[in-house]
């Protein structure tokens, strides 16, 4: 099944935030750790003026929680958690103002939130806006895709890692996400930052 691309947000021992790109127009990409995140790059620049949308933060930290996200929305959502708006209110207000991604496929934003105890997920498609907050349980996660499986639902699914380069790895080999197909590269935090790119 091709689901695009996939934010995870739960907790294993530890809260932890995840992601993948899945894609079948643009699979020169990888994930590289910066400072304050992961970023998601094209291989070729020249692939920028053909879809903006292509690079973009995918994680965050700060002391307020991590953002996970397939686009530019990343960072206004973290912006909006370090001056103390409640995460659900954060991504309510930044998918909102910004909306899905006007390219061929009017492409959903999806994003996640973690904090020491509660996660939250939400999405906007051209149909809707949903955003759903929830306690962690240990070794779950809540799962949403930019295709297929892009609503939201109470549905808790295994996830094992023991570290964050574990996580990154879960979401393109482990569990559910091992049936999801065309994965590029993925990026997790948990207590720290990783990333996996299978391709290099």
């Amino acid at each position: 099944m091709y689901v695009g691309r996939i934010v995870v947000v739960g907790k294993t021992d530890r809260p932890f935030v995840a992601y993948r790109v899945s894609s079948r127009s643009f699979p020169n990409r990888v994930a590289r750790v910066a400072d304050d995140g992961v970023a998601i790059q094209p291989l070729d620049p020249e692939d920028m003026k053909r879809n903006p949308y292509i690079a973009y933060n995918c994680i965050r930290v700060c002391d307020k929680g991590v953002v996970v996200s397939n686009g530019s929305h990343t960072d206004p959502i973290l912006e909006e958690l370090i001056k103390g708006t409640a995460p659900d209110v954060a991504m309510q207000k930044v998918l909102g103002e910004m909306g899905y991604e006007k390219d061929d496929f009017n492409t959903p934003r999806i994003a996640g939130v973690v904090t020491d105890d509660y996660g939250f997920i939400g999405i906007i498609r051209p149909d809707a806006i949903e955003i759903g907050a929830f306690g962690l349980e240990e070794n779950t996660c809540r799962v949403i895709c930019t295709y297929e499986m892009d609503r939201l639902d109470n549905k808790n699914h295994p996830f094992v890692a023991s570290s964050a380069a574990e996580a990154a790895k879960y979401v393109v080999e482990g569990g559910i996400f091992k049936d999801f197909e065309l994965p590029i590269c993925a990026a997790a935090w948990m207590d720290g930052l990783a990333v996996y790119n299978p391709h290099e």
